[in-house]
């Protein structure tokens, strides 16, 4: 069996989606891999061929322990590289998602053995987001609170963002609005908008946005 590209991006799509909490089934990978309806149906004929994958009654997709297990190393070698380009190259951390998802198809095992050597251990990517897979729950048991369910008054730090969206990621740079910085919910407004203290600025965020955004809280 060959493990193509394509097979991987689809692998760690599915895993990805799982940890954000959401049912995986075809338009599901299709809305995260920005591909049409017809190319999601052949990747899934070819995954579950290959027994990557399971198609339950209902159209869910499920990994196998393969898949997993393909899936997780990929997003492992992926993380590594955001953390390779922050801190040895100094590259912004809302660039580096797009530049791992270029790079992380390319690296060898022994290539990954050097990262770690070099970079040492870390629990956390550039996006504040543990390294490996976590989910909504396991960033509700280690004591973070999504943004948009913050109280008015609120305060704490940014403890990770959503990493898919290279726009939304630069947008919320340009605000001050990064992993660790300090911030006080100054309102939740009655027009689905949140308003923000941060960096000495009240700013403004739709709900999609604070959706995407989980705080520490102090």
């Amino acid at each position: 069996m060959k493990i193509t590209i394509s097979k991987e991006n689809y692998l760690k799509a599915i895993l990805e989606a799982e940890a954000e909490g959401e049912t995986v089934i075809a338009a599901t990978l299709a809305r995260w891999l920005r591909v049409s309806a017809p190319a999601v149906t052949m990747a899934i004929r070819r995954l579950k061929r290959d027994a990557l994958i399971t198609v339950r009654k209902n159209g869910t997709l499920v990994l196998t322990a393969e898949g997993r297990a393909i899936a997780s190393r990929l997003l492992n070698r992926h993380q590594l590289i955001e953390r390779m380009l922050t801190e040895i190259f100094g590259m912004e951390w809302y660039k580096v998602h797009e530049e791992a998802e270029h790079m992380e198809h390319a690296v060898s095992e022994d290539f990954e053995k050097l990262l770690v050597e070099k970079l040492g251990d870390s629990d956390f990517c550039p996006h504040g987001n543990r390294m490996g897979v976590e989910t909504r729950g396991d960033r509700l048991g280690r004591g973070l609170l999504p943004l948009d369910q913050a109280a008015a008054g609120q305060q704490g730090a940014i403890a990770s963002i959503y990493e898919r969206d290279s726009d939304l990621l630069e947008y919320l740079d340009s605000l001050s609005i990064r992993p660790g910085a300090a911030l006080k919910v100054a309102a939740q407004n009655v027009d689905d908008t949140v308003t923000l203290e941060v960096a000495g600025n009240r700013v403004q965020l739709g709900r999609p946005a604070a959706q995407r955004i989980w705080i520490k809280p102090a």
